[in-house]
């Protein structure tokens, strides 16, 4: 069994295997683990497919296959079954397995582009030429001028040009369909597949026999426009990337370990063990979940919270794997480390929040499962009735088979979606917003509710000084001129605010605490409440707060508050009137959040929310038959971007949450959201008025295929001109304003 299931590499011989032993991991509990990449992953059936091979066992705790990475995340009891035992159902039924590579599967991914390019431009160049020969004896049949060797002659050019073209720009078609029929599945690549080689075939049996129906110009027009939509539909597809795999690179892969007798050693971040004591430098990321022991510091734990506001850690105080320590040395007891980790945790929100998306079917696919098989049905049918009933040979017989298979080939179908992604896409992209998945206008058009994260969404993401017409510009001075030595984002707000001010001399840092510096009788002190000696603070505050503490005066208190995005309470009151609920998750405490949502009138509000709470009031949502729209910045809204029916993030956004969202939005504004809402409706309608028109085509055109008075070239050229309506049709969506939609709802 082992050697059934064992994993080809993915650039060697088919007898170089790797055994996929080698690539599991067991953890505490006895749980193994195995990521690998499945290489000929091509449809959501797929997933189904080795899914429903891993799962039935009992000892399978988890098995999920990612569409977007391909990637295969296997769990289960290590003592019950090894892994080749496990992946030989996978195997067997023709999927290949490598080990699991981010860096290889992006290489991979661009290689795909370049090929299926490749084969848009060889089909191109041999459609053009292959046409201009059958022009030439198209003008010849209705003269006297062109005699059969001629003909003859002009259809051996085209066989040279056409048939190496459609073996090679073909591929995709050709291995998507073998895969599936291997499966014995079928999909819309199996009849276009059908079409072409027997085109091809038909037209090289006439040229053989001098007969004069050679369709070479159908066969490479055919596969030239299939594969302009199919490029279109995968460049859409490749900008969405897996964020966990971002995300992972957060995680450090050594840690220094202080050993019981003080010596410092850097360690694989999988060899720390709870219990041991690492020390954490300026600047690094925390390797581990642990305690602080040692030190204080101000920790930037935006991954955990969203907020910008860097938190003062202490001995005592939590503290997480992939947050930043910012000012000082720390030394963290370890309570956690690698899989056990709140990062890791985070990694698996996003990638089973992603696997619920991947679930998602779209129009294309709902078609092509009802439209492949009776595309099939006609072709046979229209085969075998001509030649037991209509007293044809099985040549003409299965000419007008190939007709039919033509003139109902799923071009139009097949370019309905892509064509109006590609014009709504660059439509968006001139408004600023760019569309990051394939599906995302899909699934947005479906929303009927939004969820916002408040920093850096509902609001600038920047706090700002409040308090200034209650401050004198001396005190202002004295404050800047310490704040200016300082990283600390309240510092730096109110450097802004008092505009250019030199440093004052002999300035130094207390992590966590405050800054200080020497004058007459005494230091001046800027920090919080406790380094001032500040005993009584407002602590209902919607805002943050710096004390301003000098020798023989009272304190100064600078309030601080990130406002609200301009336009953000006329986007909220736009999307109400769209017909679209609204709530508020935040991290932040919950006065701050309370006021950002009293302001904007948003009832439902939630407070202190870590990534894990975002995505179970998501999925509370989506159990509840809701289809959010999630628009969040930080790095603990990747989860929720994830896992959302469809998702938005502005361009100023963590770089893991502009990888998890399918939209993002440049500018300072909010309206791009209502914007973009309005014009996936539109393009919704276009997509079915364009599946409409194909089926039109289809009604119009089969029975005349059907009742043999079309053949092959007449087929390829009425199914060439059903693509281009269907083309001019998304075109609409260039015209018009981008607010379509009426206001009061769908």
């Amino acid at each position: 069994m082992a050697e059934v299931a064992a994993i080809p590499t993915s650039r060697g011989p088919a007898d170089d295997v790797v055994d996929p032993e080698a690539y599991v991991r067991v953890d505490a509990k006895g749980v193994a683990h195995l990521h690998l990449l499945v290489e000929n992953l091509h449809c959501g059936k797929c997933v189904q497919a080795i899914e429903g091979a891993l799962r039935p066992r009992p000892d399978v705790t988890e098995a999920r296959v990612n569409m977007t990475t391909r990637r295969l995340a296997l769990s289960w009891h290590a003592a019950a079954a090894g892994a080749a035992e496990l992946l030989a159902p996978v195997t067997a039924l023709g999927y290949r397995l490598v080990p699991f590579n981010p860096a290889a599967l992006e290489s991979n991914a661009a290689e795909q582009d370049r090929m299926l390019l490749r084969c848009v431009a060889v089909a191109g160049f041999a459609a053009a030429n292959v046409m201009l020969l059958s022009v030439s004896v198209w003008a010849g049949a209705f003269s006297d001028d062109m005699g059969p060797a001629t003909r003859d002659f002009l259809h051996w050019i085209s066989a040279l040009i056409a048939l190496p073209a459609v073996a090679y720009a073909g591929r995709p078609f050709f291995r998507s369909a073998a895969a599936v029929l291997r499966r014995g599945a079928t999909n819309m690549d199996v009849p276009i597949s059908l079409a072409v080689l027997l085109a091809a075939g038909m037209s090289l049996q006439q040229t053989i026999v001098s007969g004069p129906h050679a369709y070479f110009d159908a066969s490479v027009t055919l596969l030239f426009f299939l594969l302009i939509g199919r490029y279109l539909d995968r460049r859409a597809r490749s900008r969405a990337r897996d964020a966990a795999e971002q995300l992972m690179l957060l995680g450090a892969v050594a840690a220094t370990v202080i050993e019981p007798d003080g010596q410092r050693r850097a360690r694989p971040v999988g060899a720390v063990r709870p219990g041991m004591v690492v020390a954490v430098a300026p600047g690094d990321r925390l390797p581990v979940d642990g305690r602080v022991r040692t030190g204080r510091s101000t920790v930037d734990t935006s991954l955990v919270t969203g907020e910008t506001m860097p938190l003062s850690v202490r001995p005592g105080t939590d503290v997480f794997a992939g947050t930043l320590n910012l000012d000082a040395p720390l030394e963290v007891t370890v309570t956690a480390a690698g899989e056990g980790t709140l990062l890791a945790e985070i990694v698996r929100l996003i990638e089973a929040a992603a696997q619920g998306r991947d679930r998602y079917v779209r129009l294309a696919d709902r078609f092509s499962r009802v439209y492949a098989p009776a595309v099939h049905l006609l072709a046979a049918g229209a085969f075998g009735g001509w030649l037991l009933f209509g007293g044809l040979a099985w040549q003409p017989a299965l000419m007008i088979a190939v007709a039919v298979l033509i003139i109902t080939c799923p071009c139009a179908l097949g370019l309905a979606v892509p064509a109006v992604q590609v014009v709504a896409s660059g439509r968006l992209m001139r408004r600023g917003v760019l569309v990051k998945a394939a599906d995302g206008l899909e699934r947005l058009a479906d929303a009927d509710m939004v969820v916002f994260d408040k920093t850096g969404t509902l609001t600038v993401g920047r706090p700002e000084l409040t308090n200034r017409r209650d401050l004198s510009d001396a005190d202002l001075t004295i404050a800047a001129s310490l704040a200016v030595a300082s990283r600390h984002p309240l510092a730096r707000a109110l450097s802004r605010a008092a505009g250019p001010v030199p440093l004052r001399d002999g300035v130094r840092e207390t992590a966590g605490m405050g800054l200080a510096a020497p004058v007459d009788g005494g230091e001046v002190r800027l920090g919080n409440a406790a380094w001032c000696a500040v005993t009584a603070t407002d602590e209902t505050a919607s805002g943050s707060e710096l004390w301003l503490r000098r020798p023989g005066a009272e304190p100064v208190r600078f309030a601080f508050e990130d406002r609200l995005r301009d336009d953000a309470a006329a986007a909220v009151d736009a999307l109400r009137r769209r017909g679209l609920a609204v709530e508020l998750l935040s991290g932040d405490r919950a006065p701050v959040v309370a006021a950002v949502a009293d302001r904007l009138g948003i009832a439902h509000w939630s407070a202190a929310c870590l990534p894990a709470d975002k995505v179970a009031r998501l999925e509370a949502l989506a159990s509840a038959g809701r289809r959010v729209l999630m628009v969040g910045d930080g790095l603990n809204d990747a989860p929720a971007l994830a896992a959302a029916h469809a998702s938005m993030s502005p361009a100023e956004a963590a770089d893991i949450s502009r990888t998890a969202a399918d939209f993002v939005f440049q500018g300072r504004r909010l309206t791009p959201i209502v914007e973009t809402l309005d014009l996936s409706r539109r393009a919704r309608r276009l997509v079915l008025q364009n599946f409409a028109l194909a089926l039109a085509y289809n009604v119009i055109a089969v029975p005349i295929a059907l009742a043999g008075l079309v053949t092959p070239l007449i087929a390829a050229v009425a199914m060439s001109s059903s693509s281009l309506i269907v083309t001019l049709n998304a075109l609409r969506l260039r015209r018009g304003g981008i607010r379509a939609e009426p206001e009061a709802g769908r």
